[in-house]
């Protein structure tokens, strides 16, 4: 079986730029739909067994109109062209509310001939697929929603988590004590692994969404693991069976993937052997992100010039300062943004540095404090005050400290 395999479109993410006077859409999103356009192109001119996204067509719940008709037009392409698709629903799919229909609903509803929505999760065989080909679809589980089948409160987070990984894991092997052993088997989710790398080189933690295990995706019976959700291309079962593949978003949504080629992947697989083949997406605009600390009040300007790329053509551009408070009149913005003038968009963003120092009271010293509560006295003297914001940061980092005790022991 022959597949292509690609997840987070984001088609509808606009959060830079101008629009294009000729369609009316924001350039950025036509950015999205070139990306777009060209994976729908390869799965019908190689005339693909199977097309499975895995998840995030837009960047919320409720997209506009016009850009559910741009998705439309690409996925009917692949209804007319008889290939079986799979849209799995992710968390920017699905509606928080009950009863409400989730941003890939009308293809359900209107039953589009090849096109199968997941919102539940289920095992696909060969009668609802028309291939030899056995699927286990794990769509994006809503926490409140399990919450409530479960019977639990969302008092304690982690065992809510953990509820949801038990059932999910027994679900899959049941699935896989069920499947055919003769056919290849397929997992497609829109979730977390353990141990998968974010953009920006964020490594998945325990207990901040659902995770999957390691061992679950790795079964040697599956032959392959089509995932969606984090943004960064990446193999989680490099030169092993079955391949775990984040094939990433297909587009750079944001500074934290300024790094990242961008990919969809096509598999030829068979029971028991997978081939991979990454298929990199040509013309992503290009993100480029430079910080600059200034330690002179010297030549400031050409110091902060010298610090981009000469070719910034069509690039979302970021520089980032570092100074001292008191040379805030040495920074020329007009001369960095006529110098930026070919880029695409420009942000500068001036975090002036003042220095702080923490008084302690007379009668205490360092050894006699907590490591908490210095760091709480810290956080005052960066002038956070807001008491929510404040409890959020102490509860990460008694998570943090903790973490380091228990490798210590």
């Amino acid at each position: 079986m022959k597949l292509l395999h690609f997840a987070d479109a984001h088609i509808d993410m606009a959060n830079y730029g101008r629009h294009d006077p000729e369609t009316g859409l924001p350039l950025r999103v036509l950015d999205f739909l070139k990306s777009l356009d060209k994976i729908i192109s390869t799965a019908v001119e190689e005339r693909v067994d199977l097309v499975i996204f895995a998840g995030d067509a837009y960047k919320d719940r409720s997209p506009a109109p016009t850009f559910q008709r741009e998705w439309g037009r690409r996925i009917m392409r692949l209804s007319q062209a008889g290939i079986p698709t799979l849209l799995l629903v992710g968390n920017h799919d699905l509606s928080p509310a009950v009863g409400r229909a989730h941003a890939l609903q009308e293809f359900d509803t209107l039953q589009i001939p090849h096109i199968h929505v997941l919102d539940t999760p289920k095992m696909l065989g060969p009668d609802e697929l028309g291939i030899p080909l056995q699927v286990i679809a794990i769509p994006w589980v809503s926490r409140s929603g399990l919450m409530a089948a479960l019977g639990v409160s969302g008092e304690d987070l982690t065992e809510v988590y953990s509820q949801m990984e038990d059932r999910i894991s027994d679900l899959v092997k049941n699935w896989l004590e069920e499947a055919d052993p003769q056919l290849p088997v397929i997992l497609t989710a829109h979730a977390s692994i353990q141990g998968a790398s974010y953009g920006s080189e964020r490594t998945v933690m325990l207990g901040a969404d659902l995770v999957l295990s390691g061992s679950l995706v790795r079964d040697a019976r599956l032959d392959y693991v089509a995932m969606g959700h984090i943004h960064k291309p990446q193999n989680l079962n490099e030169n092993a069976h079955p391949p775990v593949i984040y094939p990433g978003s297909i587009e750079r949504v944001d500074f934290g993937e300024a790094g990242d080629e961008k990919y969809f992947v096509i598999a030829n697989v068979t029971r028991g052997k997978t081939q991979v083949e990454w298929r990199r997406l040509d013309n992503v605009r290009p993100f480029i992100d430079r910080s600059v600390t200034l330690t002179s009040d010297q030549d400031v300007t050409q110091t902060l010039t010298s610090a981009l790329p000469e070719n910034l053509e069509g690039a979302i551009v970021r520089l980032t300062i570092t100074y001292p408070r008191e040379w805030e009149s040495l920074i020329d913005e007009t001369a960095l943004r006529d110098d930026a003038s070919e880029a695409f968009e420009f942000h500068l963003v001036k975090r002036p540095r003042v220095e702080t120092r923490i008084r302690l009271p007379e009668d205490q010293n360092i050894s006699s404090i907590s490591p908490m509560e210095l760091l709480e006295k810290y956080w005052l003297s960066m002038h956070i005050n807001d008491q929510e914001e404040l409890k959020a940061l102490q509860e990460l980092a008694k998570e943090v400290l903790s973490a380091e005790e228990e490798e210590t022991r």
